[in-house]
């Protein structure tokens, strides 16, 4: 009874012809919300747009994901763990910086387990780095800062990846909002954003 409750209650409506439904199976305990595929024409019909972005650009990058939206938020590397049951180390923080000297924006995916090593990631670059603005993040990737995905920006971008997301069998990385996400294994997401494989500390 209690379980009925919960699907009964399940129902997110994202507009007024969008559902997103919460699951929960025995082997789900996490209140993941599924969005769901339309069989005839393969495209999503309920995700967010950013969201639906994503899928679409990793798509036409030769990426399959299917974009999970969490009930909960998935804005910090810790939260996005204990929602997706993970560890975070398999959790891909996308992050912007620019170069100081070129003001060129740089993305770098890393392992949640990691901070950035500014000066170690620096060598790897050729300049120093500096972390812009939330208004610079939005403007050059399309997305708000806790929602950025490691592809479908608004532009290309130069990026480099940790090497010890290599380490895991599949990781989760945002798919443009603060609680939408995709797993992904860690080498098929480089050969999708083209990224160079550093140490980031």
């Amino acid at each position: 009874m209690a379980k009925d409750r919960r699907l009964a209650q399940g129902e997110r409506h994202l507009s007024r012809n969008r559902v997103c439904r919460l699951v929960f199976h025995d082997e789900d305990r996490h209140g993941r919300a599924r969005c769901n595929v339309n069989s005839r024409s393969g495209s999503v019909t309920d995700l967010p747009p950013s969201a639906a972005r994503v899928e679409e650009a990793a798509r036409q990058a030769g990426l399959a994901i299917e974009v999970t939206v969490m009930a909960q938020s998935t804005r910090t590397a810790e939260e996005a763990a204990a929602a997706c049951g993970c560890a975070v180390g398999q959790i891909v923080k996308s992050l912007l910086f620019r170069g100081a000297a070129t003001k060129k924006p740089i993305l770098l995916l890393v392992s949640g387990a990691n901070r950035v090593d500014e000066r170690a990631v620096a060598r790897y670059v050729g300049e120093k780095l500096e972390r812009p603005d939330a208004d610079y993040v939005r403007e050059v990737t399309g997305f708000a800062i806790g929602g950025i995905p490691p592809l479908g920006h608004a532009a290309p971008l130069t990026t480099y990846m940790d090497a010890d997301l290599l380490n895991y069998d599949v990781v989760w990385a945002a798919a443009g909002t603060p609680a939408a996400v995709f797993k992904v294994e860690p080498e098929k997401l480089r050969e999708a954003t083209a990224a160079t494989v550093i140490a980031v500390g």
